[in-house]
């Protein structure tokens, strides 16, 4: 008899189960705050690959990045103050592409000459893929942009007292919220859907916003063709 009202007045009769906020969900919203971040941790962890895209704000700079992150490299871009390049990170061979104005830069040679020799040595780099030597300081910091799994550790901590916030949504996937000091120390939307993806960051501090989705979809990493190339040897030109 109970069976037959709920199936016919779903609608009306809250006792019924209608209101279950985890009904049709992966269960995850039902966990304590510490056990749906370890849950989602280890869901990203194990993911092969996955789309980060948002900003970052770091050492009073803010960076935009729409990066493709799997085990063995990734590829994407960054744009900061006002300049954007591409990244492309193939094992430990690491590829930089701009266009001129990015290479543009002054040496101290307040002359024509000097100038000139700036604008022609930057035209040949333009559209050029740049190999970033392993020796260059320049290559720790930009391979950090490209590597999953220094990414995530960094981004998936959120700071301060660890509790379970509101439940909501990211895109048009249900999500229930982590957050650090009420969220002073960070928001993590994880997915209430499949598996318990984290879906979208918000930084503490005001440190950027970012999107993590494409989680598990496999890409292609290829190394650009030699006549693509330029490689400078031990470092980078100076910008």
């Amino acid at each position: 008899m109970a069976g037959a009202l709920c199936t016919g007045l779903a609608a009306g009769l809250a006792g019924c189960g209608g209101d279950d906020p985890d009904a049709g969900t992966n269960g995850v919203g039902k966990l304590d705050a510490a056990k749906i971040q370890t849950r989602t941790v280890k869901a990203a962890q194990a993911a092969a690959t996955v789309r980060l895209a948002g900003t970052v704000v770091s050492g009073g700079r803010t960076y935009r990045l729409d990066m493709r992150l799997k085990d063995d490299g990734g590829t994407g871009s960054v744009t900061t103050g006002g300049s954007t390049f591409r990244l492309l990170r193939v094992g430990e061979h690491l590829y930089l592409k701009a266009g001129a104005e990015f290479w543009t830069h002054s040496n101290g040679a307040d002359n024509a000459e000097g100038s000139a020799g700036d604008a022609a040595a930057a035209q040949k780099l333009d559209g050029k893929y740049v190999k970033v030597p392993t020796g260059d300081p320049a290559y720790k910091r930009l391979s950090t942009f490209t590597d999953k799994d220094t990414l995530l550790d960094g981004l998936l901590t959120l700071h301060g007292t660890l509790d379970k916030g509101d439940r909501s949504t990211a895109g048009s996937t249900r999500t229930i919220q982590l957050t650090g000091d009420d969220g002073a120390g960070g928001t993590l939307d994880v997915s209430l859907e499949g598996t318990a993806y984290p879906l979208r960051l918000e930084r503490a501090g005001g440190a950027g916003t970012l999107r993590l989705t494409e989680w598990g979809r496999d890409f292609t990493l290829t190394e650009p063709k030699e006549t693509e190339t330029v490689d400078y040897g031990q470092a980078l030109p100076t910008n």
